[in-house]
């Protein structure tokens, strides 16, 4: 099932409390992480979907190792509960449970699919300020990493999950983000693997198109459109003014991104904004009359008067970058690369 017939579900309701989150005006003060080291542990969560297979946990809790990690699977991570996993107490839960020990140093998400939006009322917001550790993953996870970065200030990773491995492409790319060395000159992340062309053979998937050229720079935030477009209105929408937003979907037909950027622009969102980069917009074949997708992008963005570039390794790809939210980045269309100014790990 895909998100958009999940999403018109409701979300879990939720009350101010202990967990400290509010509708804050702006976004508290950046928090890093500590950077990644082999022998580290980290905990293993499932926040949307369940695995269709025990196995496929195992799977993930031997990714993990395979990176050099110790791994921790969360105390709820094999649960079903129809097209969650688990209750929504419980995937919160291990969560909540894992930034609190600190004998755990990260937490990987197992997969995507649907669930992870209900979470974000129950989650320990005090407890994640008072504990910054890496969280990473993508697609419906997207709820999760722009909540906590919302709400505290957190650098989360929007990067690969463990379910589904990492290539070599996606290895290096996280290494250099969440494992460097030193940070001592600006990192650019999301450039495409190496291809060897020769006659009459040039990569055609990882190809770039410019929607508007020029230079800027802001703090990156993003992820998936459908998710990022259900947190509209929220508490945890990121917040936009001067930012450099990444976008990524799957399975959404161009009249499907059309209604939902033409939300963002009548929101007034589209229009604070620094600069886009969008990255890949995978199995969204049209059908009957269509605009195709650049058609859509160049509609919606080319008007906006600030660079705009799709292309990049972010989205439901095998080779893909992680992307940190909230630090630092510049984005150069006519060059075709994103740039962190900044480290995301402290």
């Amino acid at each position: 099932m895909h998100r958009r017939a999940l999403f018109k579900l409701a979300l879990a309701a939720g009350a101010v409390g202990a967990s400290g989150w509010a509708g804050a005006k702006t976004t508290p003060a950046l928090l890093k992480p500590k950077a990644l080291r082999a022998g580290m542990t980290v905990g293993l969560v499932a926040p949307a979907s369940p695995a269709p297979e025990r196995d496929e946990v195992h799977f993930g809790l031997d990714i993990i190792r395979s990176l050099g990690f110790n791994a921790q699977a969360g105390k709820h991570v094999f649960e079903k509960n129809q097209y969650l996993a688990g209750s929504d107490e419980q995937r919160a839960a291990d969560i909540n449970s894992f930034f609190a020990d600190p004998s755990v140093d990260a937490i990987f998400c197992l997969r995507g699919g649907y669930g992870s939006a209900r979470l974000l009322p129950l989650l320990d917001y005090r407890r994640i300020a008072q504990n910054p550790k890496v969280l990473l993953g993508y697609s419906d996870i997207t709820a999760l990493l722009n909540g906590l970065q919302r709400q505290t200030g957190l650098v989360t990773f929007h990067g690969p999950v463990a379910a589904h491995g990492l290539t070599d492409y996606s290895v290096a790319e996280f290494q250099k983000v969440l494992q460097p060395a030193r940070f001592t000159e600006p990192l650019v992340i999301g450039a495409a693997p190496e291809f060897e062309p020769r006659p009459g053979r040039l990569d055609k998937a990882n190809r770039l198109t410019v929607i508007r050229g020029g230079k800027a720079s802001g703090r990156l935030v993003g992820g998936n459109l459908t998710v990022l477009t259900s947190l509209l209105g929220t508490p945890f929408e990121p917040e936009v003014k001067g930012a450099i937003l990444f976008l990524e979907d799957i399975g959404e037909e161009p009249y499907r991104l059309d209604r939902m950027l033409t939300q963002w622009w009548l929101a007034g969102k589209l229009q604070q904004l620094n600069g886009i980069v969008f990255g890949k917009f995978t199995e969204a074949k049209a059908s009957g009359n269509s605009f195709s997708i650049e058609d859509v992008l160049r509609s919606r963005c080319e008007a906006l008067a600030i660079p705009v570039l799709r292309g990049t390794m972010i989205g439901h790809v095998a080779d893909q970058t992680t992307v940190p939210l909230g630090v630092l980045a510049e984005l150069d269309a006519d060059a075709g690369r994103l740039t962190l100014l900044e480290s995301a790990v402290s």
